[in-house]
């Protein structure tokens, strides 16, 4: 468990992250997914934070069954993907991850891939997609640890800014019946309407 905030102050979350990489999971390179993912999420988020890891290769039955057991077994709040969403024949995450899906959030995609037109033409190439699985939202987002950060925390300072996609992921969250995120709004200022803020916290 990683816990850089008291533990009585927010509610506790377990979060999935799946790195899918051939490579790395064969020990050619270091991965660097998961650690990129977990840097800014641990600095993101004032919950405390039960960490759930997975690094396994592009096969698309693995995969669906790597985030059917976060799930399903390990009771994640939120799973994250990195890795295989391209066109290649073995980038097979989105497809795996829709074999799982009880329903479909397009928003998260199609986002990721305007903030990622800002660097590079060929982010239309990009097919990340998020879905819910029961109480659990499962977003995949981009190999890069640079994009990763990128997608999530949004483009403030760009002119016009871009907003990221983890700034709706509390909300998204709230609505499925999870726990209450918070976040450090000088990072990530989660939005909520009005009615489902929570007194602000010391």
């Amino acid at each position: 468990m990683t816990d850089t905030h008291p533990p009585s102050a927010c509610d506790p979350v377990t979060i999935g992250l799946v790195s899918v990489s051939d490579r790395a999971s064969g020990g050619v390179y270091p991965d660097q997914g998961i650690p990129a993912l977990q840097d800014w999420l641990a600095r993101a988020l004032r919950n405390p934070v039960t960490w759930v890891t997975r690094l396994i290769p592009d096969e698309q039955d693995g995969i669906s069954a790597t985030l059917r057991e976060l799930v399903d077994a390990a009771h994640c709040d939120l799973v994250l993907t990195t890795g295989g969403t391209g066109p290649a024949p073995r980038d097979v995450t989105p497809e795996a991850t829709l074999a799982v899906a009880h329903k479909e959030m397009p928003g998260f995609g199609e986002q990721m891939r305007q903030i990622s037109l800002r660097f590079v033409p060929t982010a239309i190439l990009s097919r990340q997609v998020a879905v819910i699985r029961g109480k659990t939202l499962i977003i995949n987002l981009p190999g890069q640890p640079k994009a990763i950060a990128e997608t999530l925390q949004g483009l403030p300072e760009a002119s016009p800014p871009a907003h990221g996609i983890f700034a709706a992921v509390p909300y998204c969250i709230d609505l499925i019946g999870g726990p209450y995120l918070e976040t450090d709004e000088a990072l990530c200022k989660a939005f909520r309407p009005k009615s489902a803020l929570r007194p602000t916290r010391p």
